[in-house]
Order: structure tokens, then sequence, then C-alpha cells
């Protein structure tokens, strides 16, 4: 039910176009394609991260970080991310994900300016996007933080926080696959739950 439940975007496809087994480059080719379209967010946006350690749910930032959510929502949507590997671990620092080629030097075939605010810090689970030394190279790659690391607040862009699933999270190790990652909405999921109940 929660895979269903997927932000909506016009000009975008009905379902995820970017296979498990494309190539980067085909990856890189369609994500580029819809790099301008922009993304609505509600506000209660949440992310089902299945690993092939497990699942983990994330709160999404949307109404802090909105550039940064919609950019991440709108590669979820498209399927960028499902099949791609965690190429980076750093026990007691971060778990890092989301690069086409697997070794650290990839993205989505554009960036996106830093977005950074004083209340979204590092703390344990935190989401944040991976870039290099320029501020505004972040693109696909994103991390999960194991520990608070407060020293890459205000240099990083936090998006979201792990609600469920931080086993999982301490878990992973490098090599390990991101199987699939679906935005749904909260709200949606509460009022169904009411609905059953009832």
């Amino acid at each position: 039910m929660i895979a269903a439940m997927v932000v909506l975007m016009a000009n975008m496809p009905p379902g995820k176009v970017i296979k498990p087994n494309m190539t980067a480059k085909e990856r890189i080719q369609i994500s580029t394609k819809y790099k301008d379209e922009k993304v609505k967010l509600i506000g209660d946006e949440m992310a089902e991260i299945k690993t092939s350690k497990g699942k983990i749910i994330a709160k999404l930032y949307a109404k802090q970080a909105p550039i940064t959510v919609g950019n991440f929502v709108k590669l979820a949507r498209l399927g960028f991310y499902d099949g791609l590997i965690f190429h980076r671990y750093v026990k007691d620092f971060v778990i890092q994900g989301g690069d086409p080629l697997g070794t650290g030097m990839g993205g989505a075939g554009y960036n996106i300016p830093l977005e950074v605010k004083k209340t979204l810090t590092h703390v344990t689970g935190a989401l944040g996007m991976a870039r290099s030394a320029d501020p505004n190279s972040a693109s696909s790659q994103f991390y999960i933080t194991l520990k608070p690391t407060h020293f890459l607040d205000g240099k990083y862009a936090v998006f979201g926080k792990v609600v469920s699933g931080m086993k999982t999270v301490l878990s992973l190790r490098q090599g390990d696959t991101i199987r699939s990652i679906n935005v749904f909405h909260e709200n949606k999921v509460k009022t169904i739950k009411k609905k059953v109940i009832k």
C-alpha cells in the first residue's frame, strides 16, 4: 500500500521509467530529461527505502528543504535509485548511496543548490545530500548519519530523518543494495488506517 502512494508530478510518466537493470548512462539520460521538472510537495512526504538488509522509513523535510526534497522525490519517482548500491560506509559516521556509477563520482547529470537551515542538523539518522568541494554540487548521492555529526551542520543539506529502521541503517555496508525508494504521504496513510479501524 505504501509503495503505491507516490507523489505525482505534471509532465512526468505515470510509473518508474528507470529500471534497476539500466546502465548509469541510461539512468542519467532519463534524469537529465526531467531535471527542470518541479515537484509539488504537500509537506508530509515520507520515504520508504527498501534495501538488501531491510526497510527504512524516513520523514522528509519538504517545508524546510523544498529544493532538496523535491529533487530526491523526483529521482525516486523516476526509479533512479532502484538497484543502486551503497558505495561508501564509514563506521560511526555515514552510509552513502545514490551514485549510478557506484564509485562516489557520479550523479544525476545536473546539480542543485545548497539548501541549509539552522534547525536541520546532523543528528543520528539524518538524511543529507553528498557533494564535492563546490557547495552547489549536490545531485543524487545521499547519506544517512550513523551518529550525530554536527561538524557537517551548515555545510551539507539535511533533508530528512529516519523514523523507523535505524537498526537496518546500522547494518548496511559498502556494496549493499538500494532495492527501491518510494515516496508516500504520511497523512494519507493515517487516514487509511483510521478507515480500516472503523
